[in-house]
């Protein structure tokens, strides 16, 4: 594994009721670095996120920070990765404060109280994501915006050297989007990694490394300013997207 890595992965075959979704995977994620895996509908984006965290078995090897993650004790590893999944369901009945409180489950003792850090802690993501003022409404009674506000808070509480998010945009409008881009910034700038999937191209090429997915392989790694990384984004999802460079970012638009 590389010095300046958070994680590698190297999957084998990743197979679900006999369906082969991921195969002949190699792949490293710089460490203090936002990347993004992008790909088209099916890629295996979601699975391969899934499989790095830990959640989907697979055959491989996944190493966070240089160690097995099979390796890692549960509640250790659960303050290493924070994880944040499409649609999450389960939580509808707490109020927004306590599903971002459970963010801090990995840094208390079984059964022990909440502490004057862990409401610090909440208090800060809420801010940040400005969810704060929705602290006593039950999650299931907020938009689909405010919900994901609200989940992204809990995975910011956890304070995780390496952050997961799938699809951390949808139900985002574009101001809020922004919003979670500067978050993003200011995580990498703390010394923390980030890996999202994300259907948003143009967010994607602000990343500083891109992860690009078609049918279950990775396809390509690079930096979102290479020339080699727009020619593969255009073999993956073809000739009709435009890749162009306008106030010093790069976009990527349909022709």
């Amino acid at each position: 594994m590389a010095a300046m890595s958070i994680l590698h992965a190297r999957i084998v075959r990743l197979a679900i009721a006999g369906c082969e979704l991921l195969h002949d995977i190699e792949l490293t994620l710089p460490l203090q670095r936002w990347t993004a895996i992008v790909g088209p509908n099916g890629a295996g984006k979601s699975t391969l996120l899934r499989a790095i965290a830990g959640l989907q078995p697979c055959e491989g090897e996944v190493q966070l920070a240089g160690r097995r993650l099979q390796d890692w004790p549960a509640r250790e590893r659960a303050r290493q990765l924070a994880w944040m999944g499409q649609q999450e369901t389960g939580s509808d009945d707490l109020t927004a404060l306590d599903v971002v409180l459970l963010g801090r489950l990995p840094h208390r003792p079984w059964l022990a109280p909440l502490t004057a850090a862990d409401h610090a802690a909440a208090e800060r993501a809420m801010r940040a994501t400005q969810s704060w003022d929705w602290r006593e409404r039950r999650l299931g009674s907020l938009s689909g915006g405010e919900r994901q506000r609200v989940l992204l808070a809990r995975t910011l509480a956890v304070d995780a050297p390496l952050t997961l998010m799938d699809e951390p945009l949808a139900h985002l409008d574009p101001p809020h989007q922004a919003d979670w881009m500067a978050l993003v910034r200011e995580s990498v700038t703390a010394g923390h990694s980030v890996v999202s999937v994300l259907h948003e191209l143009h967010l994607a090429l602000q990343a500083d490394h891109l992860v690009l997915m078609a049918a279950g392989r990775v396809e390509h790694t690079g930096a979102p300013a290479d020339p080699a990384t727009h020619d593969a984004l255009r073999r993956v999802f073809g000739p009709r997207l435009h890749i162009t460079q306008i106030d010093g970012r790069w976009i990527a638009l349909p022709l």
